[in-house]
Formats: structure tokens, C-alpha cells, sequence
């Protein structure tokens, strides 16, 4: 009894090969086209009409089994076979419980080898994080969501039935890690069937190893923005150089950022905010502060880029943005736990003002921004950063399908599908601050299911559109979107979706003053979706009913110390102003009539003591205070 053939379910076989493959070999079954199959021992053979032979010898993965038609990778034969051997023997074995954890060294030393092996060790020491579904009998499939790509372990014990969307070069490193990550989660007795932990790794400070990028921002804040010596950018490229090489990606990354920042400025770009350029000090010492997993504050040995084989995505919509300088347009994709998006950029000069409608046609990785931000597509040449930034392969993905979403946005995983915003409001509220998270770029990216539209509304004065919607339970969001010259029809057709029975709403979800905020970006009706941002401006376009906008002292009082302790960092420290100075004593003030007084105390004891420090645990104070309230 081969029970490695057995255990193969239609989906297992789609993740080896497509479920075009199978589609097709299970039509050929039914239509009686089918192999002849023959056992012998542990091998299965299967004889086709026109004479193709399949040999599958046990202990060989379907990939390797020889096929006389002479593909490359699982081939139609190879899956029909497989059937035909599952349909003579239609008992089903009784689910069992197992663990992939269970998969011993020696058997991934017979995988990597000893060389490679040692190499997956250095990670696992360094430690990452791990998603881990534990198999089912609904979904007897085991799977690990790694930083760089999922592994699914299709046949117990057998790891010549795993799939992993990685390319050869370190697929069988990442099924090391996800091995080593089943292990521990049994030896900590996290048994559930879902659990997310930080796999190896150090306790004690993650921080260690970034003193000279501190020295350095140390003395870009003193300086500002506005006097920092071009010497420094040099010191900061450097360093953050090395940083990379060390494989501390999210310091590194907050160091480029910070670099693009000077530069902006100096250009008198509108790339330059005084506000970003704060954050991002913060950001450096946050992470040098910070303790935990070095995966999740540093970016311990997280692969800068992963080459994925075969990756399937599920567009989410686009968002334009723009300068008087460029358009830059992000599509946003479900392919794996987390969404992934993809960038383009288009330089622009005074004499065009092209919107998002006008992009819509414009050529992205084969195909036109318009048709790419509704598709499903699946790439052969595609990779992901760290921060999960896909890249496409132009020439490669126009030999594949490009498909209108349609309803593909109901089988979404639970990461991004929310269909509780009771849950996802606790899962937001359970995240570590921002400043020293994973910096993935669209970790906020979920796509909401919608059950009731109970209000939309228009601001005149604030020029933005809130809509409140509740899901199956009740619970409610609100879905809140402000004019951009960059798109001016976005607001007229978000609110004509939500005018029009929308079933689901993707958007950058948070919390916002203990309520939960969806920042739009697409909108799926039973007609099709909707992305706002590539519409065109209507003139005839009727106002949406007026709402008031609801005063928010606690935000404006945030707001505004927030917005004084960046013009603080713009001047640098030792170039305050004694108008700067007597406004921060104000916000202090503020902050305490509003009830903030953690907040105001440190405002102002900056105001007291101007210095590194200070403002430092100031301004981290302030950050994590507005993302928390």
C-alpha cells in the first residue's frame, strides 16, 4: 500500500504541479482515458493508450518518478497516475495526528547535505518568525509561513512531497527552518492548531551591534536636517552598508530611508518630511533599545531577496501617489500571510499632470496598471524582498495567465480575510509598536468582508468621504478616504461601490481613537471591483451626504506636539528657537488638559533638558502613544 500516493489530495497535487494538470487528468479519468495501472512491490507503473509509461518508485518524489513523455516536472501522466491508483483503492485511512517536527536531522542532512545543513543552523541561531498550521483533518496538510515563502508538508513524514514557493537555489534550507519550527513549537507545547512564535534566536537585547548607526543619527539630530554636513550621508551609506552585510535588514532599511531623507531636503523635494525624517531617528534607536526576537527588531539573516518559483497573487487594487515630481503607483497582491506590493515609477516634468485614471494605461510588468491591479496572476520570474516588495519579470509574465479577479478574493487566507473585526481589532491591539516591528511594507493590507453599509458621509472642509460598514456580527469599521489632486475621481466612484452593495473592501486597516479606520484601496461589488484610485473624474457627479466632522482633542493635542518635536529634528537640537522652544512648553500643556500626562511629562522634560536623550524618549513616547490610543 503506497500511503504517500494516498495521502495526495487534489490540492496537494495543484501545489506540486497547477489545477490546470489536474483538471485536465482527472477530466481524461472520467471520460475512461485513463492509465492502466500495475503494482509491483512499493512501485506503481501506468501504461497510456497512446504509450506513455509512469513509473513511481516509493521513496521518489512525483517530480523525480520517471515519465516517458519526457516533461519537465509533474506532468499530466505523472497525476493521472496517481488518481488511478487512489480510485482502485477508495477506502480512506482514518486521520492521524502528526508533526513535521517529528522528521528527524539525518533525514535533512540526506536533503541538503552537511555543508547547506550547517548553513540553516546560522539562521535558526540568529532566529525568524513562524506561522505554523498544524494539519487537520479538514486540511491534512502541514504548512510554515516563513519570512521568505510558505512550506507545505503534503505527506506525512515525506520530504519528498514538499512544497515550498521558493526557488531551488534554498528551497530545501526553508524546509529545514520549517522543521526545526514544528520542533520547538512541540517542545514548548504549542499545540494548537494555528500558533505564531519566534523560532531560535537570543533572548536579551536584539539591539546590540548598532552602536555606530546610533552615533551617527545622534549626530544628524543635533545638526537637523536643515544644517546636517553632506560628510554624514557618506558615514550613513557606510554604515548602513554594513549593517545589510550583516544581515540586519531593518536597521539597515531605517538607515537608507534616513539617507533619502537628507538628500530630498537638500534637493528641496517634496519627497522631504520634516515628520518622516523624526521617525526614522527614533526608529534607529528604538531598535537599539528594543528587546526581543532579532527577527522581529533587527531582521536577523532575513534573505534580502527570495526568488520564488511559480507564485500564484491575487491583485487587491492599486494606490497612486505623486510629487510635482513623479507618480508612483503600488498594487497590492495576496500571495501568502501578508501582502505583498509591487512599485512603479514614472518621472514627470511641469508640463503633464497625469492622474491615476491617465496611469491606469500605462505599461507595468507586461501588462497595463489597469488590468494588473484587478487580476490574478501567476509568475515563473518573480521575487520578494524582506519587506515583501514583489518584483515581476516583464518578460516572463506575459507568457502567463492574467485573469480578472473575479470572486478570488473569497478564498483569501484568515491573515488578510477579515470576516471578525472584533478579531482583528485584538490582533492589532496584541502588535508591538511600529517603530520595531518587521518592516513590512503592507503589513496593514486586509481585505474586509462587508455585511452592511450603515452610513457614508462627505466632509467639505477636511474634503474626505467616511463610510461606516459592519460585518456579519455587527462590529463596525470606518472606512475613511481624503481628496488627492493626484486622483480626483477616487472619491466619487469609492462612494458609488459602497453605494452599490459591496461585498468586500481591501484597505490599510488600524486603530484610530479606539475605533477601528480602513483606508481604502479597492472595493469588490457583485458587478466587479472597483479600484478608486484609477478612475476617472466625473463632472456630473452628485455630493454624497454631508457628515460632521467629530472634534478629536486627544488627536489634535498628539498631532500637534508630534509635528513640533519634527521641526525640532529638522533644525537640530542645537538650533532651537526660543518661539520653538515656548511651543513645546505648550504642547506639554496640552498634553496633560487632555489626560496624557506619561506624554507631556516627557514633552517636557525636553523642554527642560534639550538634548539626545530627551527628545529621543520624547518622541518615542509620542509615536507609540498615537499608535495605541
Amino acid at each position: 500500500m503506497r500511503d504517500d500516493l494516498l495521502a495526495l489530495t487534489a490540492d496537494a497535487l495543484a501545489a506540486l504541479a497547477n489545477r490546470g494538470l489536474v483538471k485536465r487528468a482527472t477530466k481524461d479519468l472520467d471520460a475512461g482515458g485513463g492509465p492502466v495501472v500495475e503494482v509491483d512491490g512499493d512501485v506503481v507503473r501506468g501504461r497510456f493508450a497512446d504509450g506513455v509509461e509512469v513509473e513511481l518508485p516509493g521513496g521518489v518524489s512525483l517530480v523525480a518518478a520517471p515519465c516517458s513523455c519526457g516533461a519537465a516536472g509533474v506532468c499530466r501522466h505523472r497525476i493521472a497516475v496517481v488518481l488511478a491508483y487512489q480510485r482502485e483503492r477508495p477506502e480512506v485511512a482514518e486521520f492521524a495526528v502528526w508533526s513535521p517536527g517529528a522528521i528527524e536531522d539525518a533525514a535533512l542532512v540526506a536533503l541538503l547535505g552537511e555543508r547547506r545543513l550547517a548553513a540553516a543552523r546560522r539562521s535558526y541561531a540568529a532566529g525568524y518568525p513562524v506561522r505554523l498550521r498544524r494539519p487537520t483533518a479538514v486540511e491534512p496538510a502541514a504548512s510554515a509561513e516563513l519570512p521568505s515563502c510558505t512550506v507545505r508538508f503534503l505527506v506525512p513524514g515525506e520530504l519528498g512531497y514538499v512544497h515550498a514557493d521558493a526557488t531551488a537555489a534554498r528551497r530545501d534550507e526553508f524546509v529545514a527552518h520549517a522543521v526545526w519550527a514544528f520542533r520547538e513549537a512541540d517542545e514548548r507545547g504549542l499545540v494548537d492548531d494555528v500558533v505564531q512564535f519566534d523560532v531560535g534566536g537570543q533572548a536579551g537585547s536584539a539591539g546590540g551591534g548598532l552602536d555606530a548607526v546610533v552615533e551617527l543619527a545622534d549626530q544628524v539630530l543635533l545638526d537637523g536636517a536643515a544644517h546636517a554636513d553632506p560628510v554624514l550621508d557618506a558615514g550613513l551609506r557606510r554604515v548602513g552598508a554594513e549593517l545589510g552585510d550583516r544581515g540586519l535588514r531593518w536597521p539597515a532599511a531605517a538607515v537608507d530611508d534616513l539617507v533619502e531623507q537628507l538628500g530630498a531636503y537638500r534637493e528641496r523635494s517634496t519627497r522631504y518630511r520634516a515628520e518622516r525624517f523624526a521617525e526614522l531617528v527614533a526608529e534607529v534607536h528604538a531598535r537599539h533599545r528594543a528587546t526581543g526576537a532579532r527577527s522581529q527588531v533587527l531582521g536577523a539573516d532575513v534573505p534580502a531577496e527570495t526568488p520564488l518559483n511559480r507564485v500564484r497573487v491575487t491583485a487587491l487594487g492599486a494606490r497612486v501617489r505623486g510629487t510635482v515630481e513623479d507618480r508612483t503607483a503600488e498594487v497590492f497582491f495576496a500571495g501568502g500571510p501578508t501582502a505583498l506590493v509591487l512599485r512603479h515609477r514614472w518621472a514627470v516634468d511641469e508640463r503633464e499632470s497625469p492622474t491615476g485614471h491617465d496611469l491606469a494605461g500605462r505599461r507595468v510588468a507586461g501588462t497595463t496598471l489597469g488590468v494588473l491591479a484587478a487580476a490574478n496572476v501567476v509568475s515563473e520570474s518573480a521575487s520578494r524582498s524582506a519587506s515583501q516588495v514583489l518584483r515581476l519579470s516583464a518578460g516572463r509574465v506575459s507568457k502567463t495567465s492574467i485573469t480578472p479577479v473575479g470572486r478570488a478574493w473569497e478564498a483569501l487566507p484568515d491573515t488578510l480575510l477579515v470576516r471578525d473585526l472584533a478579531v482583528a481589532a485584538a490582533a492589532l491591539e496584541r502588535l508591538p509598536p511600529r517603530l520595531v516591528r518587521a518592516r513590512v511594507e503592507a503589513e496593514a493590507v486586509r481585505v474586509v468582508a462587508v455585511a452592511e453599509v450603515l452610513s457614508i458621509g462627505y466632509s467639505p472642509g477636511e474634503q474626505r468621504l467616511d463610510a461606516v460598514v459592519a460585518d456579519a456580527r455587527g462590529t463596525t469599521v470606518t472606512i475613511s478616504s481624503t481628496y488627492r489632486g493626484v486622483c480626483p475621481g477616487a472619491l466619487d466612484a469609492l462612494a458609488g461601490a459602497l453605494g452599490s452593495g459591496p461585498v468586500f473592501v481591501s484597505g490599510a486597516l488600524s486603530r484610530v481613537g479606539g475605533g477601528l479606520v480602513l483606508d481604502p484601496i479597492a472595493v469588490l461589488t457583485d458587478t466587479g471591483l472597483v479600484v478608486p484610485d484609477l478612475a476617472p473624474a466625473r463632472d456630473d457627479a452628485e455630493p454624497t451626504g454631508y457628515a460632521v466632522a467629530e472634534s478629536d482633542p486627544i488627536g489634535s493635542a498628539l498631532g500637534a506636539a508630534v509635528t513640533v518635536f519634527a521641526e525640532a529634528a529638522h533644525r537640530g537640537l542645537r538650533h532651537l528657537t526660543p518661539s520653538l522652544r515656548t511651543r513645546i512648553g505648550e504642547v506639554a500643556g496640552e498634553l496633560r488638559r487632555v489626560g496624557l500626562r506619561g506624554a507631556a511629562d516627557a514633552v517636557a522634560a525636553f523642554g527642560e533638558e534639550v538634548s539626545v536623550r530627551t527628545w529621543v524618549e520624547a518622541q518615542v513616547r509620542l509615536l507609540v502613544t498615537v499608535e495605541s490610543r
